[in-house]
């Protein structure tokens, strides 16, 4: 974990763009963030999940879930495992939120934020049973990569979060960055890829909007599943 400089002057791996909240956006915020919302800030210690969900249950990472179309059907179809997503953007968050009410989730909670102190802070080893992180922000110039969220330090980070046999599960349409990805959790002595280069995308992962987009623009989706040894 980085000493307490470190975090106070870590880079950003989000550029936040504040864009204006339409009418239903300030509803969802207004009606639901006190059902699914996470108020956390650092130096708050660590976060009680069975305190927050109400039971003793796998917990699984979303980082960056977007507008929460694959956060929400994944958490649907999987009732028996808690999920946390994080996400910076509020118009997101409120679809996100609408999604889970019109399924009547009450395994996921949503904390609005830099991802990165979460994880030094809020979080015990080996707690997590999965961590997803579908289509991160690709900082596209070279001169920026070091803003992406899939770097060692922060993958080192993520794999002690991990219990033994927990799932890292990436995915991206950026060739380069899959590149980066793959040579990157390979490095990571703690992490096993389950497949021998890039995975198939699993049935579980939904196709989205965005990945759609993607795919007819002519890029590839690339998946990447380790394991924690």
């Amino acid at each position: 974990m980085p000493d307490e400089e470190s975090q106070h002057r870590h880079i950003l791996t989000f550029n936040f763009r504040q864009g204006r909240n339409k009418p239903r956006h300030d509803e969802a915020f207004a009606s639901l963030w006190p059902r699914y919302g996470l108020e956390w800030a650092p130096g708050e210690g660590r976060i009680d999940f069975a305190k927050l969900f109400g039971r003793e249950a796998p917990l699984v990472l979303e980082i960056g879930s977007g507008n929460g179309e694959a956060a929400a059907a994944m958490g649907a179809a999987d009732r028996d495992r808690d999920l946390l997503a994080v996400e910076v953007y509020p118009q997101g968050i409120a679809d996100l939120m609408d999604r889970a009410e019109e399924r009547g989730l009450t395994n996921l909670r949503i904390y609005q934020g830099d991802a990165l102190p979460l994880l030094w802070e809020a979080l015990a080893p080996e707690s997590l049973d999965e961590v997803r992180v579908y289509f991160p922000d690709p900082w596209p110039k070279k001169r920026h990569h070091k803003r992406r969220i899939i770097q060692p330090e922060h993958v080192r980070t993520l794999s002690g979060l991990l219990r033994p046999g927990g799932v890292f599960h990436c995915a991206t349409d950026i060739a380069d960055y899959a590149d980066q990805m793959l040579e990157v959790l390979t490095a990571e002595p703690t992490l096993e890829n389950t497949a021998e280069d890039f995975a198939p995308r699993p049935d579980h992962r939904p196709v989205t909007k965005f990945e759609r987009r993607g795919v007819k623009a002519g890029r590839e989706i690339f998946d990447l599943l380790f394991r924690k040894r």
